[in-house]
């Protein structure tokens, strides 16, 4: 089975600026123990849960819970004594919400769910489309999924359209509009123009002409690079770090130390899987690991889980500017001084 039919949808979202008090009251009103926390254009930056809103010092009451009540109170009502146990401070969602986030297309399997739920430790993983999320897939979902007959169809959704996708109509049909007015607008060349012509209409008609074309090819440049950027940020989404993939990273982390080098590139992605597009990384800012999505976000999280005990640092680097602005992004594991 696939996420997309076993996953909760449409899922209840909530934006960096939400108050805890309002984030409370969604979850007993939905009955649900966890929400997404989405940008403007639906892509996920973090998720609030229950333990997110409680106070530090409550801590204890999650760990006496057995595991096995824990995985089937996925879901379920919130007691009415969760109100009191809020933190004291009316904190924005952006303060208390567990980031970087792992996240699963709607492809993605059964098999991949359960292994993302035990590699990471995690209870809920949002579903993407396009980038942006369209449901979200928790520990007690995926136990009902195998009770489940296999070969049911689930509801057909609408597909969304990418932001690029109308972005790119709209320069198409602006493309039109464009050479509807300069067809209009501009003067007419004479009737028998020849290479030896020299009149000053048809020279400016020939620049226009080439300069016309010129903001075609650049456009479509544009256009083509953008697409090859989207597809990367997709496949980087989907692809998850598995252990074998992470023992190679540590493999080759350890030849560099035998070379003397005093740090490794685990991973170099693009600054579109970024939610902020690479700008805390840049400034750099010490909420930036917050802003990693998809396999970033699991490398950083492996290190987190694994490494961070061990001495070991994780930095973040933008390693190019193409038009002044930043490129790819590397992470690197850190060892020396």
């Amino acid at each position: 089975m696939r996420a997309d039919e076993i996953m909760t949808s449409p899922v209840v979202t909530v934006t960096p600026d939400t108050p805890a008090s309002r984030i409370a009251k969604l979850l007993l009103e939905n009955h649900v123990s966890a929400v997404p926390v989405v940008d403007a254009s639906g892509a996920p930056l973090g998720i609030v849960s229950e333990g997110d809103l409680l106070r530090r010092d409550e801590s204890g009451r999650a760990a006496r819970r057995a595991w096995w009540l824990e995985m089937l109170a996925e879901g379920e009502p919130l007691s009415q004594e969760y109100l009191s146990q809020l933190r004291t401070k009316d904190q924005p969602a952006k303060e208390i919400m567990s980031a970087p986030v792992v996240t699963v297309t709607e492809a993605s399997d059964v098999a991949e769910l359960a292994h993302l739920f035990s590699s990471y430790r995690i209870k809920r993983v949002p579903v993407l489309r396009d980038g942006r999320v369209v449901g979200i897939v928790s520990r007690v979902d995926l136990l009902r999924s195998f009770d489940k007959e296999e070969g049911g169809e689930g509801e057909s959704r609408p597909s969304l359209l990418h932001p690029l996708d109308a972005l790119i109509s709209l320069e198409e049909r602006l493309k039109r509009v464009r050479r509807s007015d300069a067809a209009v607008g501009a003067p007419a060349a004479p009737a028998q123009a020849s290479a030896d012509t020299f009149d000053v209409a048809h020279f400016q008609a020939l620049a226009l002409d080439s300069k016309h074309e010129e903001d075609l090819r650049r456009a479509e440049l544009r256009r083509a690079e953008a697409a090859a950027r989207r597809r990367t940020v997709e496949q980087l989404i989907d692809h998850h770090v598995g252990d074998e993939t992470w023992r190679n990273m540590l493999h080759k982390a350890r030849e560099a130390a035998q070379h003397g080098q005093k740090e490794f590139m685990l991973l170099r992605f693009p600054h579109d899987l970024c939610s902020d597009g690479g700008r805390a990384i840049n400034v750099p800012e010490p909420e930036w690991p917050k802003t990693l999505r998809g396999e970033a976000a699991e490398v950083y999280l492996r290190w987190e889980r694994e490494l961070k005990e061990r001495g070991f640092r994780l930095a973040a680097r933008v390693l190019d500017f193409p038009g002044g602005f930043p490129g790819d992004i590397g992470l690197f594991l850190v060892w020396g001084q």
